[in-house]
């Protein structure tokens, strides 16, 4: 059975414009350059933190990507971002 996902039409957790960093859950006017770990500076890591809210994200790593879901802000898959 294939499962379809629905259209978005809520914002969802890494939608522009993002309040808090996603890979330290830092206010952006806050966050250097210097924090963001190096890992996720090279594309190898998924965003741990919600960009809209500062909450940490659920976070499922999968061998062809992974799945991202804040409690408010709902889900993002790293295929829909066509980051692999």
């Amino acid at each position: 059975m294939t499962r379809m996902s629905a259209p978005r039409s809520a914002a969802g957790p890494l939608d522009e414009p993002l309040s808090y960093g996603v890979y330290t859950g830092v206010a952006c006017e806050l966050e250097s350059s210097a924090t963001v770990p190096s890992a996720a500076r090279l594309g190898l890591e998924p965003p741990r933190y919600c960009g809209r809210c500062g909450r940490r994200m659920i976070v499922q790593v999968r061998p062809d990507g992974w799945h991202a879901r804040c409690s408010r802000h709902g889900a993002i898959d790293s295929t829909e971002l066509e980051q692999r």
